[in-house]
Formats: structure tokens, C-alpha cells, sequence
């Protein structure tokens, strides 16, 4: 490679060569798949044009957020919800609720061993799995629904990550101080005044952590007994595995990575897009009346020449993903709305209207920038597909209820014997066998009649009871909360043909609630 300014190539100067910083870089096309890494070269495809620059990293590194303690109605807002959810997940496990002496007394359990779930006065068995599901489908439809109407406020407010990084960034402060003296001290040596410091922080970290792993683990389990056997080291190794993984992942998504979680690694701000439009409200920032940006002396030098927006960045520090708001929307902004707290005391302190950045719809900036009243916020909130979610939301919901609401407590499953379909008796009469089922979905025992409908002659008896007692009902006593299997048998007299007939289960105590199961009986087709 020539020097572009060397005597020696007579006077001739190769404006394809460019010295920067006193290294000499080309323009020319220089093959990447050959080119050495640490080549001097603005290097780039045959086929492509020359780069401006000369590209040093693939990533830009982190930029270690500390954002400013802020106060308004946002941020209150903000403290609410996060208290609130705080408690609900480390409270709930310690609630009781009486079921009686056969059933367990926390109000919220899910209960592997005996495959139940518990919500108050609700139980859930394996079959009943679908109101689960219907939970987490109205859980997505009200996710939809939050998105289309006020963006991604479920980011900005309830979203585990956002409550538990708001949770360690209230640590940072406490410690460390707010967000210029977190600064100086990233920036200061390693004294051991700041290894205390970080050491003190990162053992609340792990407190924190724990505290959530454990809380965790008191959802599958009765919570006073486990959390005895816990640090009795009693517990099954599985409680201590769970602990130790979400104290990890609490410290590490919450304490550490922060926002880079929102950012890259939660898919939803690229699902967001599809859920939104111009008429969704997005914390906005109305560029027409604060543009051209400049500072108060300025703007009281040259009247009329700045906008509103003074530049003092407070929009940008008090930020927990450290987004400047300014630049229009973007995947780092959770609509968490400080930065509209934090520009309204500054247009409050300097005599100029609120609502330089506020939530509106790209509607209704066009509406505002045209010098048109926007629309109040009820209008925008009633869009058609707001109402569609809504009422989507609410038929599924109704569902569950009318469900939960008409459904018994008991429950019979018939399964006939195959092999063989039937057995010929000494006495000429035909039997088949099948296995029962019985379910009592009620926390005490109750005892429960077998009939047997539309079969003329039949009798049954079972595995416990003899066939001298056999009748066409039998009564047979179940646990409270159990399934019992129940080997059956049913005879009729000879001279029967193959047909249909039922299983009819009665509980014997004031509900009186059945449950009838249509099933076959084989018999010789030359009777």
C-alpha cells in the first residue's frame, strides 16, 4: 500500500489510500474472507461501496444504567403495584383456608403428590384441567388487551422482571446513594471502602434472592412444615435444587442484567408491534412543540426560536432502561411513564405547560401538531379492538364460571373387561366384568350407590363383596378427596343378548349428585 503524499510516486497522489490517526487505510475492495482482522483497511465486498468508517466492535457494550430517584403520580403509581404484587407472592403461601380435616388448610396449593390444585375454596383435579388452561388463555387475551390499549404498560408496572429490577435498583439507592453518586463510585478505584460497599449491596442481592427462590418452593408444599425442614436440612433435595436456581436466576435476571432482559432477550416488545397501531396509547414525546431544543438562557435570549424542551436530559436519567425518550419509540421503552413525571416538575418549574411527554396516540399528535383539541382519553381507550378483547376476555371468563358453577363432585369411569368380553356361569347366566372408578371430589367420605339401569335381571357385586350379596345396587364408601377403584361384576340371567345399559353413581348425603356412564354387556350370540 502507497503512501498518498510519498515523493517517491512522483508527486502522484492515490486518493484511494487515507491516513487516519497516522495509519494508512483503503478504499479499495479488499475480500472480508481474506482480508486479516486486524487489518488497516476500510475492507468491504467487491460488490460493495467503499465504507465511511472503519467498524472496530460487532456489539456495543452495556452501558450500566443508574437511573434518578423521581417523584409523581407515575411513580407512586409504580410503588403501588410493586408492593402489592411483592405481597401477593411472598404473603399467599402463608394463607389458610379450611377444608375440613381431610384436605390441607393453605389457601393456595399445588399439590404434586396427590395431583391437586387449590385457590381458596376452588380444587382443581387432573381432569379438570382445562380451567387452567381457560386461566392462562384469559391471561394472554388481558395481555392483548393491556398492549392494545396503553402499550406495554403490563412492561412498565407488573411484569416480574420490571418489579423485581425496580426492587434491586431501591437497594442500589439505598446504599450507594442516588443516581450522581452511584456514578462516581463505578467510576472510583477498588478501595476497601467500595468492596464493603459492593459486598454489603450483593448480600442483600442474595437475600432478595433467596427470599424468592423460598417463597417459590412454599407454593408446592405446606409452607410452615417446609419451611422448618428447610432449614432443619430436612427438606427433599429437589426444594433445595429449586431454591438454589431461582436465587441464581432472581440475582443475575434482576440484579444484574436488568434491562438487557426487556431489551434482548424477552420476545415481547417484537410481539408488542402486531398488538398496536396509531390509535394505541404510547408515552410519546410531541417533538413539534419541543423541538428545536435549547436551554432556558437560550430561549429567553431569542424568544420564539427553541421549543419547549430545554435539553436537560431528565427524561433520559430518570429512565430504568436509560432510553432517551426524544428519539421516538423504540423496544427499550416499557411505558413506564417516569419520564413523564420528570419532564412535567421541569415544564412545572419553568412556567410552561405539562404533557411535553405524556401518553397519547400517534392520532392524536397529528390532531395536537395540526393545532386540533386530541381526543379525551375514554375515546381513545373504546377502539374497536379494545371492545373485542374485552368482550373475548369476558365470554371465557363467564365460561370458567358457568363451569366451575354446574359441576358436580362426583364423578364414575367405566371400563369394561376385554378380554374375555364375557363368562358363562354354572348356573347359565352370563357375566361381564368391568372396572369402576368412583370419584368423591368433596373434602370428607361419603358413601356412594352403584346402580345398574336399563339391564332387566342384572346384579352386580364387587371385589369386597361376596355374590351372595349380590343385588342391582350396592353401596360402596369412598374417602374424601380420593378416586376409588372398584373391580364390578355384573350378571344376568340366561337367555340375555349383547346391549347397552348404564352405571348410575348416587352420593348418598344430602347433595345427592349422580353421574351416569353409558357402557356395553357382551353375551353368546346363539342364546
Amino acid at each position: 500500500m502507497s503512501n498518498p503524499d510519498d515523493p517517491k510516486d512522483g508527486g502522484r497522489r492515490d486518493w484511494s489510500v487515507v491516513v487516519e490517526d497516522g495509519k494508512r487505510k483503503s478504499d479499495k475492495p479488499v475480500s472480508s474472507a481474506v482480508a486479516e482482522p486486524e487489518a488497516a483497511t476500510r475492507r468491504h465486498e467487491p460488490h460493495e461501496p467503499p465504507r465511511a468508517t472503519v467498524p472496530e466492535k460487532l456489539y456495543e457494550p452495556r452501558k450500566q444504567v443508574h437511573n434518578k430517584r423521581i417523584d409523581g403520580p407515575f411513580r407512586r403509581f409504580k410503588w403501588f403495584v410493586m408492593v402489592v404484587t411483592l405481597a401477593i407472592y411472598y404473603v399467599t403461601p402463608w394463607l389458610r383456608w379450611d377444608r375440613g380435616p381431610y384436605a390441607p388448610d393453605q389457601a393456595v396449593l399445588v399439590d404434586l403428590a396427590n395431583r391437586r390444585f387449590y385457590m381458596f375454596g376452588i380444587e382443581i383435579w387432573p381432569h379438570e384441567f382445562y380451567f387452567v388452561a381457560g386461566l392462562l388463555i384469559m391471561a394472554g387475551i388481558g395481555l392483548f388487551l393491556v398492549t392494545s390499549a396503553v402499550g406495554r404498560a403490563w412492561c412498565g408496572y407488573a411484569c416480574p422482571q420490571t418489579v423485581w429490577t425496580d426492587l434491586f435498583q431501591h437497594v442500589d439507592r439505598f446504599v450507594d446513594g442516588d443516581r450522581n453518586a452511584r456514578l462516581r463510585l463505578d467510576a472510583a478505584p477498588w478501595t476497601w471502602g467500595k468492596v464493603m460497599r459492593r459486598g454489603f449491596k450483593w448480600s442483600i442481592y442474595a437475600v432478595i434472592g433467596l427470599v424468592t427462590g423460598g417463597a417459590w418452593i412454599l407454593y408446592f408444599a405446606d409452607a410452615p412444615t417446609l419451611f422448618r425442614d428447610f432449614f432443619a436440612g430436612e427438606a427433599a433435595p429437589v426444594a433445595y435444587i429449586t431454591a438454589a436456581v431461582l436465587t441464581l436466576t432472581t440475582v443475575t435476571l434482576g440484579g444484574f442484567m436488568r434491562e438487557q432482559v426487556c431489551i434482548y432477550m424477552c420476545p415481547w416488545p417484537r410481539i408488542q408491534t402486531a398488538l398496536m397501531d396509531e390509535k394505541s396509547l404510547l408515552v410519546t414525546y410531541k417533538d413539534w412543540r419541543g423541538e428545536p431544543r435549547g436551554s432556558l438562557k437560550k430561549a429567553q435570549k431569542k424568544p420564539g426560536e427553541f421549543g419547549d424542551c430545554i435539553d436537560c436530559t431528565q427524561c433520559v436519567q430518570v429512565c430504568p432502561t436509560g432510553i432517551d425518550i426524544r428519539e421516538g419509540p423504540q423496544i427499550g421503552c416499557i411505558t413506564c411513564a417516569l419520564c413523564i413525571d420528570a419532564c412535567d416538575r421541569v415544564m412545572k418549574d419553568i412556567g410552561r405547560p405539562r404533557g411535553l411527554i405524556d401518553y397519547a396516540t400517534l392520532e392524536d399528535c397529528e390532531r395536537e401538531a395540526a393545532g386540533e383539541a386530541p381526543r379525551p382519553p375514554w375515546r381513545t381507550l373504546m377502539h374497536p379492538r379494545n371492545i373485542a378483547y374485552l368482550l373475548i376476555w369476558s365470554a371465557i371468563g363467564g365460561a370458567l364460571l358457568f363451569a366451575l358453577g354446574v359441576r358436580t363432585h362426583t364423578d364414575l369411569t367405566v371400563a369394561p373387561d376385554r378380554n374375555p368380553p364375557f363368562m358363562l356361569l354354572s348356573d347359565g347366566s352370563v357375566r361381564n366384568s368391568y372396572t369402576l372408578k368412583l370419584r368423591n371430589m368433596e373434602s370428607r367420605p361419603r358413601d356412594m350407590e352403584i346402580a345398574i339401569e336399563d339391564l332387566p335381571g342384572a346384579i352386580i357385586w364387587t371385589d369386597t363383596i361376596n355374590r351372595t350379596a349380590a343385588a342391582p345396587t350396592q353401596t360402596v364408601s369412598v374417602p374424601a378427596d380420593q378416586v376409588r377403584t372398584v373391580r364390578a361384576y355384573v350378571a344376568v340371567p340366561a337367555g340375555a343378548a349383547t346391549r347397552e345399559f348404564s352405571f348410575r353413581l348416587t352420593s348418598l348425603d344430602e347433595q345427592r349428585e349422580t353421574d351416569t356412564v353409558e357402557t356395553r354387556f357382551d353375551a353368546p350370540e346363539d342364546q
